[in-house]
Parts: structure tokens; sequence; C-alpha cells
């Protein structure tokens, strides 16, 4: 009975951890992590030391990852310290004030406000949105990855 119990509340993290690859407020990848510390205190799986370290260490990287990359987008796509900055500051902002969305606008408005101050021109100052939204979007995608390679151990360990 209390494996049932168990393995349904993994199921359940799991579930949250995909969710969470997309929805900005819910951490995805520590969701599913803790997932698979549930199953394993379960008749259905034995996972090692190893194991969780390596999942774990994907876990806390993918999610500091999540917050960076969207910064590191601004300055690849041409964007100054201002607009990195200002990315920064939009996401923190957009986290606290406008969620589960402000996520998503945040960086972008941050990073094209950040270049606007300094003196570029619009079309500049886009573009350092515009590399801040495609990193918010590589961000999901590295989530989405380690979640999805999470949930697959899950369900292998179950029905092996």
């Amino acid at each position: 009975m209390t494996d049932i119990l168990l393995v349904g509340f993994g199921s359940a993290l799991m579930i949250l951890g995909l969710l969470g690859c997309i929805l900005p407020v819910i951490p995805g990848p520590p969701l599913s992590f803790i997932g698979l510390i549930v199953l394993h205190f379960t008749k259905f799986a034995d996972f090692s030391y190893t194991f969780f370290l390596l999942w774990g260490s994907v876990a806390i990287i993918v999610t500091v990852l999540d917050y960076v990359v969207p910064i590191w987008g601004t300055k690849k796509f041409g964007g100054s310290k201002s607009g990195m900055w200002g990315a920064g500051i939009g996401l923190v902002v957009g986290l606290f004030f406008f969620p589960p969305l402000g996520i998503i606008i945040g960086p972008f408005a941050g990073a094209v406000i950040g270049e606007a101050i300094t003196g570029k021109d619009t079309k500049a100052s886009f573009r350092a949105g515009l590399g801040s939204f495609l990193g918010l979007l590589m961000g999901v995608g590295i989530k989405l990855a380690a979640s999805v390679m999470m949930t697959f151990y899950f369900i292998r360990e179950f029905f092996r």
C-alpha cells in the first residue's frame, strides 16, 4: 500500500516537473529529481548513489542555467552590459511582480529598456530583447530535456 502511494506521489512530481519546464513558476527539473528520490523508496526502484549525484547535479545546473541563458542570449545578439543587466533585472521583476508571464516578458523588456537607456536605436534594442527571448526558449528546452530524461528513468525503473 505504501509503495502504491509513493509511486502515485512520485508520478505526480514527475508530471509537475514536466509542466514546470514550460510554466515559469514551477521548478521543473528539481521536482522531477524529487520524483526519482520518492520512487527509490519503493520496491520498484534501486538507483545508485552515482545516479542520484549525477541527476541532482543536472537538476541544479539546469535550473541555474535557466536564469543565466536569457542574459547570455542578450549578449550574443549584440546587447551591451546595460542590456544584460536589464534582462537580469527584468527577469527578477517579472518573476515577482507579474507571474507567470513576467518571467517571459521581463527579460525581453529589461533588455530593450537597458539598451535604450544607453542610447542604442530601437532596432538594436529589440535585437537584444530578441536574444533574451531566444535564450529563454533555450532554457526551456534544456529543462525539458533534463526532465524528460528523468521521467524516462522513472518509467523504466517502475516497469522493470
